[in-house]
């Protein structure tokens, strides 16, 4: 994970995974409109997971 995907990930999250699939980038939206926080969370939570490498 480098610097500029977290620091998407902390400013606009669903811009952080936004390759990594349309579900991805919907579920962090989603999350991101119900709270900053979720989404910043979640965000780095698909960063993290090894599966969406």
């Amino acid at each position: 994970m480098s610097f500029f995907r977290v620091l998407f990930a902390v400013i606009f999250p669903p811009l952080s995974v936004i390759d990594k699939g349309c579900g991805s980038f919907i579920i962090i939206f989603l999350l991101t409109l119900c709270g900053w926080i979720p989404g910043v969370i979640g965000a780095l939570v698909i960063l993290n997971n090894p599966k969406y490498s």
